[in-house]
């Protein structure tokens, strides 16, 4: 059986190399103005109170023959205050080929697990772009190998991942980070083999009824790295050192949709070299259609986190309560905005908002307005380091 495929994987690639040559080239993509403006003077000498980028995304696609299909997306941004945010990747490089029942994908992608909308404590396939976006939600891309078996029982995914790539962190001149700024020269990991130990990881999805499961296990390097104080023997500054470890995690997530209401559970226990640990975040989202007649629908949301690691300021949601509202509007420029509000239930001072708005200008400007908000006066918080941090970003995005 895996002589077979991987005879059929390698027929498969070769054919779409041939068909290179005769293929129609699809493109698009967009082009984004973005500032920020932060509402406190920084902490830090370096940084300021402003900061523009600018930010190119384009989309190449082509058919490979009748069941190939090869993406190419990458993205460049110019930061004006913060050098580790300018920079060039590759979201997406992608061969597809897909037989009746099995597809293969090779190269270089973005992969999504999760369900909540808070935290995606599941999505541990690609490494968080964390100086691209606080929430987490822009992710790096991840060289794979998945091979996605279909059937009437769901879908079952295998992924060897063969290389590691680190979490991003602001620079010296960058707002949203601690006192010390985190030193790549200085990173270090568990396995001997670094940056190139072959990850592995298994997906199993299905849709019963009214229900959508998803179950897996992720076996290599942990995305999340250990933090600690170091100093550069040359500069005889202190900076921050990341480590990584290797991780064993198993993950469930679940939605189950009743009538109006959403119901969803986020939920993983790993082990690494020093802890063993459970995490979950659970919690519903009901729609009020047509909300008193106005023909716009209000979504209300309530989730709760829980997460046993206490010591690494990377880490949110320990004890934390997150409410929140979404407004659709439901218009011709599918104009929307979000409402969340996380609440720290063992520090009362310790919270974070976030306001996310986007309407459509035309058929190819998009307007979208983001606020965040901290507060904290606990040292040992996470969100304690963004305590003056506030700020607002205005986005500006073309679509070709």
């Amino acid at each position: 059986m895996i002589n077979k495929l991987v005879g059929s994987c390698l027929g498969a690639l070769l054919c779409m190399t041939h068909s290179l040559a005769h293929a129609r080239i699809e493109y698009g993509g967009s082009v984004a103005i973005e500032q920020r403006f932060f509402l406190q003077d920084p902490l830090y000498l370096e940084q300021t109170k402003s900061q523009m980028s600018l930010a190119l995304s384009p989309e190449i696609s082509t058919n490979l023959g009748d069941n190939g299909l090869l993406t190419f997306k990458p993205f460049a941004r110019v930061d004006q205050r913060d050098d580790e945010r300018s920079k060039v990747d590759i979201r997406e490089f992608m061969l597809a080929y897909y037989f009746d029942s099995i597809e293969v994908h090779a190269g270089i992608g973005k992969v999504f697990w999760g369900q909540t909308e808070s935290l995606h404590l599941v999505d541990i396939i690609n490494q968080t772009d964390f100086i691209e976006s606080i929430d987490s939600e822009e992710k790096l891309g991840q060289a794979m190998l998945e091979i996605r078996f279909l059937s009437d029982f769901g879908t079952l995914s295998a992924f060897a991942l063969p290389h590691f790539r680190e979490m991003t962190f602001p620079g010296l001149d960058g707002r949203l980070r601690g006192p010390l700024a985190v030193d790549h020269d200085f990173v270090s990991y568990e396995s001997e083999d670094e940056d190139t130990h072959l990850d592995w990881a298994l997906r199993w999805q299905h849709s019963i009824g009214s229900w959508e499961v998803g179950l897996g296990y992720f076996d290599g390097t942990s995305r999340l790295p250990e933090l600690s104080v170091v100093q550069n023997p040359d500069t005889q500054e202190f900076v921050i050192s990341p480590r990584y470890n290797l991780l064993t995690q198993a993950s469930i997530d679940l939605l189950y949709v009743y009538d109006a209401w959403l119901f969803k559970l986020e939920a993983i226990n790993g082990d690494t070299l020093n802890e063993q640990f459970n995490a979950a975040v659970a919690g519903f989202e009901y729609t009020l259609g047509d909300f008193y007649q106005t023909g716009y629908d209000l979504g209300v949301l309530m989730e709760y986190q829980y997460d046993e690691r206490d010591e690494n300021p990377l880490i949110t949601g320990q004890n934390d309560l997150m409410l929140g509202a979404r407004l659709q509007l439901n218009d011709f420029a599918s104009s929307e905005i979000l409402f969340a509000f996380v609440q720290d239930m063992d520090e009362s001072a310790s919270y974070s908002g976030v306001i996310e708005g986007s309407t459509r200008i035309s058929q190819n400007w998009r307007l979208e307005v983001n606020a965040y908000l901290f507060s904290s006066d606990e040292p040992s918080d996470p969100v304690y380091q963004f305590r003056r941090d506030d700020h607002v970003t205005i986005n500006f995005e073309y679509y070709f």
